[in-house]
């Protein structure tokens, strides 16, 4: 076998992988990247990207059949659900080159085509490569988690894998988890004109504050989405073309059949053992990182934690610090923020309600609001479905949830907030241009001086003794 030394070996090119290859390898460190399968891991080539792509594509149909209340009559979009995969197709080929083995290996990155296996504590397998590295990067990322759900293995089923390069459009699409992810393609295919029923187990989108998802769940039941909740599935049986899930609350049968229940950390190639490195459903590390082999890191999914590409990439940049320089750094988790892409979206960042009172105390946590119908922009569009809450304590945020138009994009804002633990008052003093949504952040802010100011007792005794003796 051909033997490499290395100063870093990275595992995986997705999102963390080559967040830190890039970084470390342009920093001067000699880095050698391993990937068995797709460059751009699962967010460029199975979830982030296509899923938005086909997302698109359904509102672009949606928009058609609305619109009567703006003087645009509304028509019957005709579909072609083939061309809707091929626009999925040619974004991910518009993106690939910035994920590309040629890029990286113009970096200066050493790009291996082959899955990593650990051999011992300082070696690592790939092929006909034996590598040693000073540190190892494990960023292997997930795939879809297939519940042991039996007669699931005699009939097809698409995953967030294989669902993209499905290109008949199913007539009626069951849906098996209402997550984020399947709900977002529960709203897509409704849209693209498939009949679609989604069962879930518990709550749909039941991470999310229950108040901001019923908005989102109301609107996708409008829309001809069928949610099936509290049904956990028995059993499934069937045939290409017909399938049946069988559940407590009743037997739903459709053509094409989406398992979106959750997802696996990819540690199954590494063998872990062999080089001291503690895993359960993922890999154990440390607020650093790093795991039971001191030599060893791993960042995104495959460390457990939050499921998100940012994180992975957040991870990626973490890391560089003690690899490349010996310096402490730990990632932080409170002000990491989520989307989920319906319409309207949905956004976290920090604590829920629920979590800042059970963390907090009720009395101690003020819960700011602001609805999209009083915001004049939202109002000129005809989007004002949605809200915003901020939960504050003691004059500094520490959540915020958004339901509504373009709320992932508002997330931001707090993201920034609870990343520098900046206080309410750097939102209320803010100038938001108008008209935009924006304007709702701020106005959520000012609300923290409704009392404080608008109905003070004290206030008002101040301005009429200052307006009564004022020259």
């Amino acid at each position: 076998m051909q033997e490499i030394k290395t100063d870093v070996l990275v595992i995986g090119a997705g999102s963390g992988g080559l967040s830190f290859a890039a970084g470390a390898s342009q920093m001067g460190a000699d880095v050698t990247l391993l990937e068995g399968h797709k460059m751009g891991g699962d967010c460029l080539n199975f979830g982030c990207v296509p899923s938005k792509a086909l997302i698109a594509a359904g509102k672009q149909a949606q928009a058609m059949r609305t619109g009567e209340t703006l003087g645009v009559t509304p028509v019957l979009p005709k579909v072609s659900y083939a061309e809707a995969k091929r626009h999925v197709h040619r974004v991910i080929e518009t993106i690939a080159p910035v994920d590309s083995q040629e890029r990286f290996e113009g970096l200066g990155v050493r790009v291996i085509r082959e899955y990593g296996r650990f051999v011992d504590k300082e070696t690592v397998e790939a092929g006909r490569y034996r590598i040693k590295a000073r540190r190892v990067v494990i960023a292997t990322g997930s795939s879809p988690f297939v519940p042991p759900i039996p007669g699931l293995d005699e009939v097809p089923f698409e995953t967030n894998e294989t669902l993209f390069d499905l290109m008949e459009k199913p007539d009626h699409l069951i849906v098996v988890g209402g997550g984020p992810i399947g709900m977002e393609m529960a709203q897509a295919h409704v849209r693209l004109g498939s009949r679609v029923t989604v069962i879930e187990g518990a709550k749909a989108l039941g991470k999310d504050d229950p108040e901001m998802a019923e908005v989102v769940l109301k609107r996708l039941r409008k829309e001809g989405v069928e949610i099936v909740e509290e049904a956990q599935v028995s059993r499934v049986s069937g045939k290409k073309g017909t399938i049946t899930v069988h559940t407590p609350k009743g037997d739903f049968t459709g053509d094409t059949l989406l398992m979106a229940v959750g997802r696996k950390a990819n540690i199954e190639r590494l063998n872990l053992d062999a080089a001291g490195i503690k895993h359960d459903r993922a890999i154990t590390v440390g607020a650093d990182l790093r795991t039971t082999n001191r030599r060893v890191y791993a960042i995104g999914d495959v460390a457990g934690g939050f499921q998100f590409t940012h994180v992975a990439g957040y991870h990626g940049a973490t890391v560089i610090r003690p690899i490349l320089f010996g310096l402490p750094a730990k990632a932080r988790t409170d002000h990491i923020p989520w989307a989920t892409y319906t319409d309207p979206e949905l956004a976290q960042v920090g604590l829920t309600e629920a979590q800042a009172v059970e963390r907090h105390g009720k009395h101690a946590v003020e819960v700011l609001r602001f609805p999209y119908h009083e915001n004049d922009r939202a109002i000129a569009e005809g989007k004002t479905d949605g809200l915003i809450k901020v939960m504050v304590v003691k004059g500094r945020p520490v959540g915020a949830s958004i339901a509504g138009e373009k709320a992932g994009e508002l997330i931001g804002l707090w993201a920034l907030v609870l990343a520098n633990k900046l206080k309410i008052g750097a939102v209320a003093a803010m100038v938001a241009p108008y008209p935009t949504l924006g304007e709702i952040s701020k106005r959520a802010a000012g609300q923290y001086y409704v009392p404080r100011l608008f109905q003070s007792d004290m206030v008002k005794k101040v301005v009429g003794l200052v307006q009564k003796y004022l020259p």
